[in-house]
Formats: C-alpha cells, structure tokens, sequence
C-alpha cells in the first residue's frame, strides 16, 4: 500500500515497578522519512525503541511496522533494523565478517550475498577497511558498521538509539551524513538529544517528556507554529511610551522590550495569527509619521533548541 505508513503506534504503554516509562504513545511515521524522536534523559526514547525492535513488550497498546503487528514475532523482526546506544561487536572479527555473521541469523530467503555485503560496507564507508578486525575501528566506524549490520537484512524501518551521542564532529558528521543519503530508500527513526543535528536531518520530530508526547509534526511546520507570529523590531529614536503605541497598532496582540542601547530600543511582538505581514507595513508606517528610523522589522526564527526547550521546560503552548 502505498500510502502505508512505516510505523504506527497507538495507546504504547510500558510501566516498570513504580514507574511509568512511556504512557499512551500514539504515532504515525511516514514511510521513507527521517524521523527525529527527542526527549530530555528519562523521558522515554530509548523504552520506545526497543519496544519497537521487540527487545520488550509493552504493557498495552499496539505498534506495527508496514503493516506488520508487533505481535507477529519473526515477522515483524525481519522489517527492522536495530542500532543500540552502544553497538558491541565480537573485536576479533572484521567488518566483512561481522556482517556475514549476522545475516547468518536471518532465514535464508533474506541472507545477504557477499555481493550485498560488499555493497552495503561500501554504502556505510567501510569499503576500505572491510578486512580489518573492529577491534581496530574508530567510534565512528564503529557507528557506521552498526548501521550496516541493521541495514543487511534489508529493513523496512531503520532503528537508531543515540546514533552519534558518543561521537566526536567528525565522526557525528560521517553519521549524519550516512542517515541522509538513507532517505527515501528506508525509514530512519532515532532518538537524540543533539537538537542541531534533527534540524539538520530530519523531516519529522516527536518530542517525549515524562513518557509522554508532546509534539510530534513536520520539523519544518513545528518552528514555523513558534516563529511566524512573533517580530522583532528595533527603533532608533523610541521613548518610553514606544512599547505601549506598538501594543495599540491593529494585530498586535503583545509588546516586550528587550533590549535598550541609547536611543535604540529592540521589541518582540506577538502577533495575531497570519497577521506578521500586515503588522510590519503598520510598524513601518508608525515610524515615518513619527520621524523614527526602524533598525530591524523581521520574523523571529527560533532553532529546534529555543523550541524544545519551550516545550519541555515551560510547557509553551504554539503561537
């Protein structure tokens, strides 16, 4: 089916003795997507996953992969690939090796080749170093032949807990890099508290707190709820009584200076929805009948950090 999508949970539950890990998770991944799953340390991300790779079950609720029920055992564990926080190979064994190992373990119809295998050492970057033993590997290296152990069985979906959370830029980079060029042929859902690296990569972010969803859209669409009716103005020549004649202009809704060197006061205005166009050409206006000079006029853009911590911290409502 085409429009089916790659994961799909409703009502996922898990409680451990005295304590409720994830509660009442419902979500819909799209197939062929990059899926950041973020949350603070505790709050659920890694519980999630390996519910997801049927490391263990859930108290209640239902996920699927493709279709495919959590329940169906073997079955669903063929459609994922899975990535631990901390990958441990056998250090005596190459890279080659290490992957004929593990597709020694699935049914023969979906063993690898050794054609495949090449194909997919090289699609990690690992081409070069295919023959020597992992115990020689660097952390990425290592990462990236985790990935590629979750990738031999050919998944549907493409598990990764903290992929790069232990890795220097360069090998964070060479990550990151990987799960880029993985678009559109798998499903990538990982879990990070590496907000940088979401904005850059992924289509799709969820944020977990306490066990619970928070917010889970297109990355795009969530910063454009937190940005698109805020403005931030300056003025060069405002008086004290700036702030409240901006509050009075039609779609302003509030008024916050922010910032005050000489003469030139900086404002933050919340604006009614839709209405940022209108209220700048009103501020613009404002000013010329005033014979004041406005230094700044412009959307605000908040990053994915300033939106989390929004979220999770003050429990920040979107505009």
């Amino acid at each position: 089916m085409p429009d089916q999508p790659a994961i799909a949970t409703a009502g996922l539950t898990k409680h451990y003795p005295g304590v409720a890990a994830l509660v009442d998770l419902t979500l819909v991944v799209p197939a062929g997507s990059i899926y950041g799953f973020l949350g603070p340390n505790g709050a659920g991300k890694s519980t999630t996953i390996k519910i997801l790779a049927g490391l263990t079950r859930p108290t209640s609720g239902t996920a699927e992969v493709a279709g495919i029920p959590i329940t169906a055992g073997a079955d669903y564990r063929r459609e994922v690939g899975y990535l631990a926080q901390e990958p441990r190979f056998y250090d005596w064994m190459t890279g080659r090796e290490t992957l004929r190992f593990v597709t020694s373990l699935y049914p023969p119809e979906r063993r690898s080749t050794d054609g495949a295998i090449a194909d997919v050492l090289t699609r990690v970057g690992l081409a070069d170093a295919a023959d020597r033993t992992t115990g020689t590997y660097s952390g990425g290296m290592r990462q990236r032949l985790g990935i590629a152990q979750a990738l031999v069985g050919r998944p549907t979906v493409l598990l990764l807990d903290e992929p790069v959370s232990s890795l220097d830029p360069i090998g964070r980079r060479e990550v990151l890099e990987l799960m880029h060029d993985l678009k559109g042929e798998t499903t990538v859902f990982y879990s990070t508290h590496i907000l940088d690296d979401v904005e850059r990569v992924s289509d799709y972010v969820a944020i977990l707190d306490q066990g619970k969803l928070v917010r889970a859209e297109p990355t795009a669409e969530l910063l454009a709820s937190f940005t698109k009716d805020r403005l931030r103005v300056g003025i060069s020549g405002a008086s004290d009584e700036t702030a409240t004649e901006l509050a009075a202009l039609p779609g302003v809704e509030s008024v916050e200076q922010v910032e005050q060197g000489g003469d030139l006061r900086l404002y933050v205005l919340r604006v009614e929805p839709n209405g940022a166009k209108a209220v700048q050409a009103a501020v613009t206006q404002f000013a010329a009948e005033r014979r004041l000079t406005v230094t700044e006029n412009k959307q605000i853009t908040l990053g994915l950090e300033d939106v989390f911590m929004r979220l999770v911290s003050q429990k920040e409502p979107a505009a």
